[in-house]
């Protein structure tokens, strides 16, 4: 489960270092959502790609490392952090996966926290 996981954090990272809004967003159900502290919430890929141009426009360096992740049946959760180089820019996410008929896992929600200044670790 846990090396699935970090499979679809590098390909959301791929997809920042190469700019691609859409491939971010296709890491989404359709009707996935998308809520951070960092914009309003995006619902749909549509949204959640509009979103992305924004985010990966001169990104370099994203990184999504996966700190833990659980599965039952058809759906999964997984807890990483993220950085991009500043740290005013790292934090950690939270999303809820759906396993699709294929055996491919695609996020359904994804939760996002700036990282605190207040915190050590």
């Amino acid at each position: 489960m846990f090396r699935e996981m970090q499979d679809l954090m590098n390909r959301m990272a791929a997809a920042y270092a190469a700019g691609d809004a859409a491939a971010c967003a296709a890491l989404f159900v359709p009707t996935g959502e998308l809520y951070s502290p960092f914009a309003p919430p995006a619902r749909g890929r549509a949204a959640i790609e509009a979103l992305h141009r924004v985010w990966t426009e001169g990104v370099e360096g994203k990184r999504l490392d996966v700190v833990d992740a659980g599965c039952a049946g058809n759906l999964a959760w997984c807890h990483a952090s993220y950085s991009e180089g500043d740290p005013s820019d790292d934090g950690r996410s939270l999303s809820v996966l759906e396993r699709q008929k294929d055996g491919t896992w695609l996020i359904r929600i994804c939760m996002l926290n700036g990282a605190d200044p207040q915190s050590d670790a």
